[in-house]
């Protein structure tokens, strides 16, 4: 009995540093995806503000 004692805390306490784990790693992802959604928006804002500019891949070459 004391075995299985034993090996249902070592259970719990890995359950518990994976469920920590786990919440760091999302608390992360939140952050990143923070960050991702901020540089979408500037670089649209640089687009948009940008729009009166010609873009050069749609010039021609001197050459042709």
């Amino acid at each position: 009995m004391q075995h299985l004692e034993e090996k249902l805390a070592h259970l719990i306490r890995t359950v518990d540093d994976l469920s920590d784990v786990v919440a760091a790693q999302q608390t992360e992802i939140d952050r990143l995806t923070r960050r991702v959604e901020m540089l979408m928006q500037r670089e649209a804002e640089r687009e948009s503000t940008a729009g009166d500019s010609v873009v050069l891949t749609d010039q021609r070459p001197p050459h042709w």
